[in-house]
């Protein structure tokens, strides 16, 4: 039998070697990482209807394939390109409605909003402050937070050029995936095999269903959000309804609900005297506003029984720590930790107790 090499040199060499191979395989492949996760974010959680479209079409895969492409242009890239010439078609009116809106007064404050309890007076006196600095004096204060937003949404989404790149790797690869996600998902379990036996590979599935109960907890419960808040900003006829129901998408991803696009709405529509509409918008506005509540938790049970705390936590963190991919990649690395623990605390438990049964009994004790 052959002994180890000993030579230090060469084995750091090796090693350095490696690494540098792996870093030089991410820094080429940077590009493609965020559209990939996204395309397999999209892939596993729509692959039961894949599946469905299959058995649909005989068992070949091919045109399941193409339709659920197909599907994917109708739902990223065609409502993409509407909504940016949309906003090249209202620019001059936004911008109109921006410069009007910056000359608008406020009214004073209302007198009853002093006597609600505890936040009363202080609602109160900084209405006041700001009704007494006026416009310019909410701008200068405003200017500030919406330079940071702006700079945090340019630096998620970049040009619009980008963008519509990025939306179209992310269909491609998820075309790929369709056609032969099967090699993927069998080599992925071929790795989780490796690395960690039998509680690797099951890692691996479950990082799966934690991605398909993300998907299905936080972007259906967002596209239910948007889209019923949409049809209330329709009816109500308030401008702008689909660059709004596209904003309150955007905070339904983020967790931030869509009651912070709709209650502005709501208090500008009672402002201008529409108090029919606007109590109806209100209505609307508590509804959508609290459906997540339940709906949310419902729906990421059916795709990983997994705390409820912990997908939340990981949505948030996740966008946080990685922008809006985050959203998917924070509950996956957590779903994975968790696993992990409660296989190393189950085996450890286990091996206590066998060591346990194979100690011998205490001198003078009697039992079997």
């Amino acid at each position: 039998m052959a002994e180890p090499s000993t030579d230090l040199a060469r084995n750091t060499l090796g090693v350095l070697f490696i690494a540098g191979l792996i870093l030089a395989a991410f820094w080429i492949l940077r590009p493609f990482i965020g559209p990939a996760i996204w395309a397999t974010t999209i892939v596993v959680a729509t692959w039961p209807l894949l599946r469905h479209l299959q058995r649909r079409f005989g068992g070949y895969r091919l045109p399941a394939a193409l339709v659920m492409t197909l599907a994917l242009v109708l739902l990223f890239v065609l409502p993409f390109t509407l909504g940016i010439v949309t906003l090249i078609d209202y620019s001059d009116e936004i911008v109109g409605a921006a410069k009007r809106l910056a000359t608008l007064r406020m009214p004073l404050a209302p007198a009853w909003l002093s006597s609600l309890p505890v936040v009363g007076p202080k609602i109160d006196v900084l209405w006041t402050e700001t009704v007494a600095s006026g416009s310019d004096g909410l701008m200068a204060g405003l200017t500030p937070y919406i330079g940071q937003a702006t700079r945090w949404l340019v630096s998620e989404v970049g040009t619009v050029g980008g963008l519509l790149v990025q939306v179209l790797l992310i269909v491609l690869i998820s075309a790929l995936m369709y056609a032969d996600g099967e090699t993927a998902a069998a080599a992925l379990l071929r790795v989780g095999r490796r690395l960690g036996g039998v509680h690797g590979e099951a890692t691996v599935v479950l990082a799966g269903q934690a991605i398909r109960g993300v998907a299905l907890g936080v972007g259906v419960t967002a596209v239910v959000q948007s889209v019923l808040g949409g049809i209330g900003l329709t009816i109500a006829g308030v401008h702008y309804a689909g660059l709004l129901t596209v904003l309150m998408f955007i905070c339904c991803l983020a967790q931030i609900g869509p009651v912070l696009v709709l209650l502005p709405v709501v208090a500008w529509m009672y402002w201008s005297g529409d108090n029919g509409w606007a109590t109806f918008l209100l209505v609307v506005t508590g509804v959508v506003g609290t459906l997540d509540n339940f709906l949310r938790p419902m729906l990421i049970r059916l795709g990983a029984d997994l705390p409820l705390l912990l997908i939340f936590g990981g949505v948030i963190g996740g966008l946080l720590a990685f922008g809006l991919v985050g959203i998917f990649v924070g509950p996956v690395v957590l779903a994975v930790a968790y696993t992990l623990m409660q296989a190393w605390v189950g085996d450890r438990a286990v091996d206590e107790v066998a060591g346990a049964d194979a100690q011998p009994p205490a001198a003078g004790d009697s039992s079997p």
